[in-house]
């Protein structure tokens, strides 16, 4: 008979599904740090030496790292999604910029209907939480917050869409944006009519999202990455046409 004993699952065993269920979830986030082992262990009801097993299988599958006198973290794990050749490749090519925004269109637009469909109660209230600050941050001279705002805000629509590939991908995708890899994403902030225009796409996109209308959703996200598009474009436009009227100027002054 193909029956065996069933035998107790060990606590370090349990303590390293429940990790790497939250690392998963996108819910310890990469670079996070873990409460002292102390505290942990208290939180786990679990002993430190059990703990200390479960932190070294973690450490181990590379999920997680210990830092001299700082402590235990998560891995950066995003960090692996692109190698360094390729992402100095995105940086010295201009259409790697346009091929990016058109990856996010197709993606959040697709997480945004998800999480109109899927999204808990609370997963909308995260939404609208981000929104309400971006609201706040708009009014502030300095674009710096608000940009930071825009990131989350479209990560917390992907979180809601509650699909644990796409969540990480699109997390190593924001990633590269960050460290402006594609463009910097205060640049879109500079003028206060483009900031203006970026908020209403945001509100647009929230509203759908409150009212769980998933076409709704997608749409809005599409228009608001398609304008992201053509504003990108503009800019490239005008950067090319202010480097030649420079030469021109350079030029009729030697004369």
């Amino acid at each position: 008979m193909p029956f065996q004993k069933v035998t107790p699952e060990k606590l370090s065993t349990a303590v390293t599904r429940q990790i790497e269920k939250l690392i998963l979830r996108g819910i310890l986030r990469p670079g996070e740090r873990l409460p002292a082992e102390r505290e942990l262990a208290e939180r786990l009801g679990v002993s430190r030496p059990s703990l200390r097993e479960a932190v070294a299988e973690l450490q181990e599958k590379g999920l997680l790292t210990t830092r001299a006198s700082a402590g235990i973290f998560v891995a950066d794990v995003l960090g692996n999604a692109f190698s360094n050749a390729l992402v100095r490749l995105f940086a010295d090519h201009d259409e790697a910029v346009f091929d990016y925004i058109a990856f996010r269109r197709d993606l959040e637009g697709l997480a945004a209907e998800r999480a109109a469909k899927l999204a808990s109660d609370t997963d909308l209230k995260v939404i609208q939480t981000v929104m309400d600050k971006m609201e706040q941050a708009h009014a502030k001279t300095n674009p710096t917050e608000e940009a930071r705002l825009d990131a989350e805000f479209h990560l917390a629509i992907i979180e809601a869409s509650h699909n644990v590939i796409m969540l990480h991908m699109m997390r190593s995708m924001f990633q590269l944006l960050r460290e402006g890899v594609f463009y910097n994403r205060q640049v879109m902030f500079k003028q206060r009519t483009t900031r203006g225009a970026l908020l209403d796409q945001h509100r647009a996109i929230n509203t759908a999202l409150q009212a769980r209308d998933p076409s709704g959703a997608r749409e809005a996200v599409i228009s608001h990455l398609d304008y992201v598009e053509n504003a990108l474009a503009d800019q490239q436009k005008a950067d090319k046409n202010e480097a030649i009227a420079k030469q021109r100027f350079e030029h009729e002054q030697s004369r």
